[in-house]
């Protein structure tokens, strides 16, 4: 994505919760769901605990099972600790030598922490020990960092009866007890409250290995929210604010991150929720898996399962998530152990067992997994090793060896991510180091295209251009252009001051430079060369520089105290030579000596290309300028910068419809895969960084989601009723070069009546989708919402056809778009935008919607209406951080041969420039007293205007120059 756009980053998303209580001797799915979280209700009768002392049960020898079930190769020595009644959520100790855990076995009438010890390694069944109150419910427990102390809920407070659960003649419902969550010394003495002010549920603890901070679930917002506190209980902060329930996280290793279960009820199964939270119920048999920062940003739905799936935990990795889930059968109890990446891909299943499997936890030193299951390990040579079978529902603990078993077929090819598999691979190729940052003129640009190319022929799309492109003998994939890449300086350039000519390394033009000879001018010294009224800065006042050269600093004046912004605008040598044309000087000399005392500023490169200034800009060396700042002195500056012109290509394929009754007209899917290249250049926005800008979301992650839509569609080839086109764009960040090219030069005579174009949709937060252009046609609404919730996405629809992306050039020629867009983040067109952050789980669901919302285009008949609107914030053209609009949207064009000023591509309706008479196509030459050879021209006058002002705008159209009177408007955004 180009980086003329709004930079404003959106607020944090927050995530949403919610949580349930105590484990159960129910029947079928309802028994086995009782366990899908860190509290689920029991079903007995609540009668009064009356245990106070501390309880224990007795070792039981059971021999090590060496397990080689064949399709469970990463579990070996499957050992069973517990037998009977229900245990589960068995925790480690920080050291890996004791579980916590809770259990409902008797005499306890409801849910209670016991501690279990592992004695060693051929005999780890060990006394299992009560160190709860023995009153009240308790649940969700947990060892503080250091393993002294622990945490648990409990409802003891409330009252020390165990409370009455949840009529499940109603249906299968959770309880939301009065839960309190505390703290104790490791043998249960020492207990305090730490939520002591809230009354609800408070539950559902886990805690960092690093800081001892505690996660938890809590109703106290009104909903069951994530939140976050240190160990003893302060600096409580809400994490999350999404309707649903939120709860069971976990913090990843080194606490980095955060995972968690979570319901995103929407339509009428949010008021269902909605209404039992009334009643202190929430129903649990619809949760999916989320993963965030610490502090809850960037906050990721991983899983798309149909079901539940709970219980997740972090590999010792941190990059891989350990859950379980039904999804294979929702309707039933069958919950089986899963793993699967941070980013949703490689899900891989790995217990096989009928029945229940679940609250899968790594060791500390990650070679064992504690588990709990109804599993019947326990049986040895028909003998139980505590005499008596375990119950036909009873869920126990086990532990096992973890075995890292090579990737089997499971691993790589199950269907439920495999799209999302495709998508991080695709990513991962091009935002690879070795594509060079796929810089327009790379060879890295050469090999994503050619991968491209060869992934949508693999896909069974055909070659899209017609063979006189190029002159190709017959149909081809690629559409060449040519942009300018670089300048260089011709031999003959030189700077002579005084008579002297000066020595090749004490000067260098700025790549904004314009080309041309200025002789024996006058030299005058203007100090920093700003003119600025906020800044009450007039370096002019009182000079004259007609006719003649200025001398500038370099940089701002450092007593100025100005802001980054202005710091940024002001200093910028392309707006001083913008100021000191208005006042007629020939052209500019920068000098570094503003302040003496600092390091000299290197000399500048060429390495980009730039708008070109009307004047010469030529920076000096200290030791070349030391003596211009007094007396007087003359300069000729001859510079001749040539353009190096580079031949890019677009990438073009087609689907061909497959249907036997075929409409007209065709649809385009798009995608930039060009971005910043090996060192970013002027568009980075980490200037100083010497690395590859791999560009990873800005936008691989546009191509990949491309690639799988076109895999989409082609698997429904015989559907299609219209030409669908797959296009990767080259030189998007150029100002979307290749879009217009693409435009102008279509590669079928059949009008397009639709393009969708996806740019950043890798980083997909709180599964959130931009639908921009929504409204540019008044079908898309009705289109595109079936898409997104067979994707089950939260689409935001809406929106004019304008944008800084490839869609723009298209809408602006009467073609309804869509803009796919997941947001925007700290990493944009800077070194750090890699693959290792990207949500492919949350791109494949990108690409599912635009394959969807492409096959839908494409088999309605008649075309779509096309509405121009205004945008709702101006992100391109003339938007600026401060100054006014004229509502024009500059066109980019990369003719060599084009004349100065700027061509507009269109206006905005109702702006400034559509009610004075101009329209796309006209040529602005002057505003005001300002000539403008370019676009930045065109934003130094609009920076410097004042809304409500009118102006005089002198314009060519076709050929003939006209002038009309405009009135600046308000700017719409910040750029």
């Amino acid at each position: 994505m180009p980086l003329p756009r709004s930079l404003a980053r959106p607020a944090r998303p927050r995530l949403a919760g919610g949580a349930a209580a105590g484990l159960a001797r129910l029947s079928g799915l309802a028994a086995l769901l009782a366990l899908a979280t860190c509290c689920p209700p029991t079903a007995t009768t609540a009668i009064t605990n009356t245990t106070t002392a501390v309880l224990t049960r007795p070792p039981v020898a059971a021999p090590l099972v060496d397990h080689a079930r064949p399709d469970e190769p990463h579990l070996r020595n499957v050992h069973q600790l517990t037998y009977g009644a229900d245990n589960a959520e068995a925790y480690w100790s920080f050291a890996g030598d004791r579980l916590i855990m809770q259990t409902n076995h008797a005499p306890y009438a409801c849910d209670t922490i016991e501690e279990l010890t592992l004695a060693g390694t051929t005999n780890l069944g060990a006394p299992a020990k009560q160190i709860s109150s023995g009153k009240g419910r308790t649940t969700c427990s947990y060892f503080l960092k250091g393993d002294q102390e622990i945490i648990y809920a409990s409802t003891h407070e409330s009252s020390p009866v165990c409370p009455t659960p949840p009529d499940m003649s109603k249906g299968y419902n959770w309880g939301l007890f009065d839960y309190d969550i505390y703290r104790a010394n490791a043998d249960g003495s020492n207990l305090r409250n730490l939520t002591p002010n809230t009354k609800g549920y408070d539950a559902e603890a886990t805690v960092c290995p690093v800081d001892g901070s505690i996660l938890f679930t809590s109703d106290r917002s009104g909903d069951l929210e994530l939140y976050r506190m240190d160990a003893d209980g302060t600096h409580v902060t809400q994490l999350t604010d999404a309707l649903g329930y939120d709860g069971g996280a976990f913090y990843s290793p080194d606490c980095s991150k955060i995972v968690w279960r979570a319901s995103r009820p929407t339509g009428a199964d949010a008021d269902a929720y909605k209404a039992l939270l009334l009643q202190h119920l929430v129903k649990p048999t619809k949760m999916d898996l989320y993963v965030a920062n610490a502090d809850g940003s960037d906050a990721r739905q991983i899983t798309y399962l149909a079901g539940a799936s709970f219980g997740p935990s972090f590999f010792p990795s941190g990059k891989r998530i350990i859950f379980a889930s039904n999804y294979q059968n929702p309707k039933s109890g069958e919950f089986e152990i899963f793993a699967i990446d941070i980013d949703g891909t490689h899900l891989e299943q790995i217990t096989h067992v009928p029945g229940f499997d679940g609250f899968p936890m790594f060791s500390p030193d990650g070679t064992k997994l504690a588990f709990s299951s109804n599993r019947r390990e326990d049986v040895v040579g028909g003998n139980y090793p505590n005499g008596k079978p375990a119950g036909a529902h009873d869920t126990n603990v086990f532990v096992a060896d973890w075995v890292d078993a090579p990737a089997t077929s499971t691993t790589t090819a199950a269907p439920e991510t495999a799209a999302a598999d495709r998508f991080a691979q695709y990513v991962g190729y091009l935002a690879d180091d070795a594509r060079e940052g796929r810089g327009v003129g790379t060879a890295g640009l050469t090999a994503a295209e050619q991968m491209v190319q060869d992934t949508l022929a693999a896909a069974g799309v055909e070659p899209g251009v017609p063979g006189v492109v190029g002159g190709a003998p017959g149909p081809g994939w690629k559409m060449p252009f040519t942009v300018t890449t670089d300048v260089k300086l011709a031999p003959d350039s030189s700077v002579t001051i005084d008579g002297a000519v000066l020595a090749a390394t004490d000067f260098a033009p700025m790549p904004a430079s314009g080309s041309t000879v200025v002789t024996g001018a006058a030299i005058v010294d203007v100090g920093w060369g700003i003119v600025d009224a906020d800044a009450k800065l007039d370096e002019y006042k009182g000079k004259s520089v007609k006719g003649k050269i200025v001398l500038v600093h370099r940089f701002v004046p450092p007593a100025s105290k100005l802001d980054p912004e202005a710091t940024s605008r002001l200093g910028d040598l392309r707006w001083k030579a913008f100021v000191a044309a208005g006042k007629g000087a020939v052209g500019v000399l920068v000098v570094d000596d503003g302040e003496p005392g600092t390091d000299e500023a290197a000399l500048p490169t060429l390495a980009g290309v730039e708008s070109a200034s009307k004047l010469p800009i030529i920076v000096i060396t200290r030791k070349a300028g030391a003596a211009l700042h007094a007396g007087k002195h003359t300069a000729t500056l001859a510079v001749q910068l040539t353009p190096v012109r580079t031949e890019t290509a677009n990438i073009v394929g087609v689907l061909r419809a497959g249907a036997k009754a075929k409409l007209p007209g065709v649809v385009v899917v798009g995608a930039h895969v060009d971005h910043l290249g090996l060192h970013g250049g002027t568009s980075a926005l980490d200037p100083g960084v010497d690395a590859i800008h791999n560009g990873a979301d800005d936008n691989a992650s546009g191509v990949a989601a491309m690639l799988e839509a076109a895999q989409a569609l082609a698997a429904r080839k015989g559907e299609l009723q219209r030409d669908v086109y797959f296009v990767a764009f080259s030189a998007e960040e150029m100002g979307d070069l290749g879009s217009a090219y693409f435009v102008k030069h279509p590669p079928t005579p059949e009008p397009v009546i639709a393009m969708i174009n996806m740019d950043m949709v890798g980083r997909m937060k709180m599964n959130k989708l931009h639908v921009n252009g929504g409204d540019s046609a008044t079908e898309w609404k009705s289109l595109v919402a079936p898409a997104c919730a067979a994707a089950k996405v939260d689409c935001d629809i809406g929106g004019s056809g304008y944008g800084p992306s490839d869609h723009m050039s298209f809408y602006t020629e009467g073609v309804p778009v869509l803009f796919l867009f997941t947001g925007s983040h700290r990493e944009y067109h800077t070194a750090a935008d890699d693959a290792a952050l990207i949500n492919a789980a949350g791109g494949a669901k990108v690409a599912a919607i635009a394959a969807d919302a492409a096959l839908a285009v494409a088999n309605r008949p008649g075309k779509l209406t096309y509405v121009k609107l205004p945008p709702e914030r101006m992100q391109v053209g003339d938007v600026r951080r401060k100054g006014a609009s004229l509502g024009t949207v500059p066109s980019y064009s990369e003719d060599p041969h084009q004349e100065k000023g700027v061509v507009l591509s269109d206006v905005v309706p109702d702006g400034p420039a559509q009610k004075a008479g101009l329209k796309g196509g006209d040529r602005i030459v002057m505003i005001g007293q300002a000539e403008v050879a370019n676009v930045s021209d065109l934003m130094f006058v609009l920076q410097a205007a004042k809304p409500g002002a009118q102006v005089q705008v002198i314009y060519v159209r076709k050929g003939k120059r006209e002038t009309v009177t405009a009135t600046y408007g308000q700017p719409r955004g910040k750029r």
